[in-house]
């Protein structure tokens, strides 16, 4: 058994006791295995595994990987900051977009999603944890985000993605109610009439708290690919 297929199953094998202790079926979360700087052959090698979902967050890094890869039909998320000239690319070669933050990024998508693939998924990004270097609206700004969103063609809502600071151990209730509040604005937005179903939350490090209070996508990276190094 390969490095990342056994990282994988120990992966995956976390998501199951996690349901368990959550009292939530498995198949209710789903892994995306993060695979943003890591080479084609790391994802051939997870994919051979049975996983299918993959998440990246450079256009540029993302789009010859898939090329590459295009015969073993993966799922593409993308799940960075995307910027108003990548937005083409992205709306005709990804499946799912995690980070929308302005209505403008996602009218783009609208507009360049082609007509002959399924509606764009697409997630809300709220920065939960009011960090000023990290992406997202606001929790206040994301009801009104979220209507607009819904409103537009070529692309289908399916909730809120978050990226809780990294909290040290001593502080991992903080990380908990974090992705408690981010639960409970889906659940306010799901009263409010949108068919929300998705929760895009949790990582290597707290995959575990992120099921407990409801993801139903964990966005997990290092655990399955190994350290990143950013210097190359």
């Amino acid at each position: 058994m390969t490095t990342i297929s056994a990282n994988l199953q120990a992966v995956n094998q976390r998501i199951v006791a996690a349901c368990a202790q959550a009292g939530r079926a498995p198949g209710l979360v789903n892994l995306l295995a993060v695979s943003k700087t890591w080479p084609e052959s790391a994802v051939r090698a997870a994919a051979g595994a049975g996983q299918v979902a993959f998440g990246e967050s450079y256009v540029q890094e993302a789009l010859p990987k898939m090329a590459a890869l295009a015969e073993l039909s993966l799922q593409w998320h993308f799940i960075g900051p995307l910027q108003s000239n990548k937005t083409r690319p992205v709306a005709e070669r990804f499946d799912w977009v995690h980070s929308i933050e302005r209505l403008k990024i996602a009218e783009r998508l609208s507009a360049q999603r082609p007509e002959h693939l399924p509606p764009l998924n697409v997630c809300v990004e709220v920065n939960v944890s009011g960090e000023a270097s990290k992406s997202g609206c606001t929790p206040a700004e994301v009801p009104a985000l979220c209507r607009a969103v819904a409103a537009l063609p070529r692309l289908r809502l399916r909730g809120l993605m978050a990226i809780p600071e990294p909290m040290s151990d001593e502080k991992s209730a903080l990380v908990k109610r974090h992705f408690a509040a981010v639960r409970a604005l889906q659940e306010k937005l799901v009263a409010e009439g949108l068919p929300l179903d998705t929760l895009s939350m949790g990582m290597s490090h707290d995959l575990e708290a992120a099921i407990m209070e409801g993801a139903t996508i964990v966005r997990v990276g290092t655990a399955i690919f190994g350290e990143r190094n950013y210097s190359t």
